[in-house]
C-alpha cells in the first residue's frame, strides 16, 4: 500500500478494533461489582461459598453459584471473620494487576508497531536488495499496426518520421537533426487519436506507455507530480518507447494567475512536473511524447512551445474515401454478403467518425443475428443506420388516424419542396414510423461531403424545413406543434446566414456574431452590434424566413396532386425510400402530360369546330 494516508487510516482502524475487543474481553472476565457491606451482610446470612484476594481487591462465589467482586479495605479484621464462616480462601500477588495495567496501555502502541511493519515490509525488502514494482508498465497485447487504422493518411504521414525515428534514431543523430519530443493529437472524439498511438508502438516495435490524463489528479497534494516523475523514470529504463497520455487536458488546462483552490495547485504542481520532465530529455533518450485531447483551446501555452509538444497534429472527421477505408477494415472482421454495397454506405453515412462507422458495422452484424442470418447484407446495414441517425423504432406508440394523416403530409411536404428545388441534398428516405423523439423524419444526404455552403443552397434549406408546416396548413387548415424542430432549425440558418456568414443583402457581408466552435459541438458567442442594429437583423431573419415558407407554399400548391398522391402512398408504405419516391413522382408526371395533352386536344377540337361553323354559315 503505497499511500500514506490510507496505511495510516488502515492502522488506526486495527487499534481501535485491538483495544475494543480487549475492553470486551475485560467485561466478560471481570464479575460484577458488590458493595463491601452487602458482601458482610451475605457472609453473616451464610450465603459466601468462596473468596478469592488479589491485593485489596476481592472476588468470590456465593451459595448460589454467582460471581461478584468487591472492594476490601481492612483484610486482616476480615480474615479471622472468614475462617469463623468456613469460607474457602484463597489469593496471589497484586504485581500481575499491575502488569494488567501496563498491559492497557501498551495495547495500542504494540498494534500499531505490528501494523507498520506489516504493511512496510515491501519497503525493508526494498533495502535490504528488493526493488519496488511501478504502476507503469509497458501494455502488451495485440499488436496494432498502420495497417489497423484507416481514413487519416495525412496524420499517418506525418507520424511516419517518429515511427523511423524510434526504429533508427542513429540515422537522424548522425546528421544532427533533432526529432520532435512531443506530437499533439487534436481533434473530435473517435476520430481514432488512441489508435494511431499504438499503432505507431506496433510500427516501431518498441514499449507502449498509456495512461489518461485523470489518472494523475489526487486529491492529496504532491501525488500527481511524483506519479509523473515515476513515469517518466520507468520510460528511460524501456528506450526506445512510446508514452501516450489520453485527455491531456485533464492535466494541462491553461494555469491561472490568481488565487486558486488545493485542487488547482494539485493540478498545476502536475503540470509543471510534466514540463520539467519533458525539458530533461537528453538527445540520448529515446523516449517520444504523445498526447490526445479533444480541447486544445484550453492548453497551456508551456506545453505547446517548441521543445515540448513540438507538432500539433489535427485528425479531422474522415471523408466519404476516408469512410470507405474504415469500412473495409471493419467490415473484413465479419460476414458479409458479396452484393454488399460499401461506397453506398460510405457516402450515406456523412459526419461520423471512426468509431461510429465501427459501430455501425457491428450494430449491423448484432442485427443479422437477430434474425439468424447467416451472413450481414445492405438491410442489417441500413436498418443500423437508422437505429444510429434516427433512434430506436417506437414500436408500443398507437397513433390516431388523424396523426398518421397529418405526419404524411408533413413529411410528404418536406420532401416535395427538397425534389422539386435546385441546388439541394437527394432525398435518401421518407418515414412516418416514430423514431426517438420524431413522430416522422424525412431524411436527406448529399453526394460528396460539403466544405462550403452557398446562399441558394442554405435558403433552399430554409425553405425545406418550412415545407412541413406549409403543407399542414394547406390540407387541414390549422398547424400543429410538429414543426417546433424544423422551426429552430431554420431559425438558426437564417440567424448565421446573416450573422456570421455575411450573406444578407441588407446588413451586407459584416460579422455581427463571433462564433468559436471546440471539437466537442459546443460553442461560444460573442455579439457585437447596437440595438438598432439588432432590430435590423431580427426583420432581417423574420423576411428570410417568411420568403422561404411562401416559396415552400406556392410549389405545394401548384403540385397539389402530387402531395395527395404521395402521403398516401406513405400511408400504406409507412416507409419510402428515393426510389420508390421518384416512381410517384414519375407517374405523376405521365399524368400531367397526359392532362396536358388532352387539354390541347380538346383546345384545338373545339377551334377546329368553330372554323368549319363559321365556313359553313358562308
Amino acid at each position: 500500500m503505497n499511500n500514506p494516508v490510507q496505511l495510516g487510516l488502515l492502522l488506526l482502524t486495527l487499534t481501535i478494533i485491538g483495544i475494543a475487543g480487549y475492553n470486551v474481553y475485560l467485561l466478560e472476565t471481570t464479575p460484577p461489582e458488590r458493595s463491601y457491606a452487602e458482601f458482610l451482610s451475605d457472609l453473616e446470612q451464610g450465603n459466601i461459598k468462596k473468596v478469592h484476594f488479589k491485593g485489596q481487591m476481592l472476588t468470590g462465589e456465593d451459595r448460589f453459584s454467582r460471581t461478584f467482586g468487591t472492594f476490601a479495605p481492612d483484610i486482616a479484621t476480615l480474615l479471622p471473620r472468614l475462617l469463623e464462616h468456613d469460607i474457602h480462601i484463597t489469593g496471589e500477588s497484586d504485581r500481575e494487576s499491575g502488569t494488567s495495567g501496563m498491559l492497557k496501555i501498551l495495547l495500542p502502541g504494540v498494534l500499531i508497531f505490528a501494523g507498520w511493519m506489516i504493511f512496510n515490509k515491501k519497503f525493508t525488502s526494498e533495502k535490504s536488495g528488493g526493488r519496488r514494482s511501478s504502476r507503469f508498465t509497458p501494455i502488451k497485447g495485440e499488436r496494432v499496426t498502420f495497417a489497423d487504422v484507416a481514413g487519416i493518411n495525412e496524420a499517418k504521414e506525418e507520424l511516419q518520421e517518429i515511427v523511423e525515428f524510434l526504429k533508427n534514431p542513429a540515422k537522424y543523430s548522425r546528421l544532427g537533426g533533432r526529432i520532435p519530443k512531443g506530437a499533439l493529437l487534436q481533434g473530435p472524439p473517435g476520430t481514432g487519436k488512441t489508435l494511431l498511438a499504438k499503432a505507431i508502438a506496433g510500427e516501431a516495435s518498441v514499449a507502449f506507455f498509456s495512461i489518461g490524463g485523470s489518472d494523475f489528479v489526487e486529491m492529496f497534494a504532491g501525488v500527481g507530480a511524483s506519479r509523473v516523475r515515476e513515469l517518466f523514470a520507468e520510460a528511460k529504463k524501456n528506450t526506445p518507447c512510446l508514452i501516450f497520455i489520453d485527455e491531456i487536458d485533464a492535466i494541462g488546462g491553461r494555469r491561472s494567475g490568481g488565487e486558486s483552490s488545493g485542487a488547482s495547485d494539485e493540478r498545476n504542481q502536475t503540470l509543471n512536473a510534466l514540463l520539467v520532465e519533458m525539458d530533461g530529455f537528453g538527445t540520448n533518450d529515446t523516449v517520444i511524447m504523445l498526447a490526445a485531447t479533444n480541447r486544445p483551446d484550453i492548453l497551456d501555452p508551456a506545453l505547446l512551445r517548441p521543445g515540448r509538444f513540438d507538432r500539433q497534429i489535427t485528425l479531422s472527421l474522415p471523408d466519404v474515401k476516408g469512410r470507405l477505408k474504415i469500412l473495409e477494415v471493419h467490415a473484413g472482421k465479419i460476414t458479409t454478403a458479396q452484393a454488399i454495397d460499401l461506397p453506398a454506405i460510405a457516402r450515406s453515412t456523412p459526419g461520423f467518425s471512426g468509431a461510429e462507422i465501427a459501430n455501425l458495422v457491428n450494430e449491423a452484424a448484432l442485427m443479422a443475428a437477430r434474425y439468424n442470418k447467416t451472413e450481414v447484407d445492405m438491410d442489417d446495414f441500413e436498418e443500423a443506420k437508422d437505429k444510429i441517425i434516427m433512434g430506436l423504432e417506437r414500436k408500443s406508440i398507437v397513433l390516431s388516424e388523424q396523426d398518421r394523416r397529418l405526419t404524411a403530409y408533413h413529411e410528404a411536404g418536406h420532401a416535395i419542396v427538397g425534389l422539386l428545388m435546385e441546388e439541394t441534398d437527394p432525398l435518401h428516405k421518407i418515414t412516418i414510423i416514430p423514431r426517438g423523439q420524431a413522430m416522422g423524419l424525412t431524411q436527406q444526404l448529399p453526394l460528396d461531403d460539403r466544405l462550403t455552403y452557398s446562399r441558394e443552397y442554405l435558403l433552399n434549406r430554409i425553405s425545406i424545413l418550412m415545407g412541413g408546416r406549409a403543407a399542414e396548413s394547406l390540407v387541414f387548415g390549422r398547424i400543429t406543434t410538429g414543426a417546433s424542430n424544423d422551426i429552430a432549425q431554420a431559425t438558426d440558418i437564417a440567424t448565421r446566414l446573416i450573422c456570421e456568414w455575411g450573406m444578407s443583402a441588407e446588413l451586407g457581408p459584416i460579422a455581427y456574431r463571433r462564433s468559436t466552435d471546440d471539437f466537442l459541438g459546443s460553442s461560444a458567442q460573442n455579439t457585437e452590434h447596437s440595438e438598432l442594429t439588432a432590430q435590423h437583423i431580427d426583420r432581417e431573419i423574420s423576411r428570410i424566413i417568411g420568403d422561404c415558407y411562401e416559396q415552400a407554399a406556392s410549389l405545394l400548391k401548384k403540385h397539389n396532386r402530387f402531395l395527395h398522391t404521395l402521403a398516401e402512398v406513405l400511408l400504406l408504405n409507412e416507409t419510402m425510400d428515393a426510389e420508390e419516391v421518384d416512381i410517384v413522382y414519375r407517374n405523376y408526371l405521365n399524368e400531367q402530360d397526359l392532362e396536358h395533352t388532352l387539354i390541347k386536344t380538346s383546345i384545338n377540337t373545339h377551334a377546329n369546330n368553330s372554323y368549319q361553323q363559321t365556313e359553313d354559315i358562308q
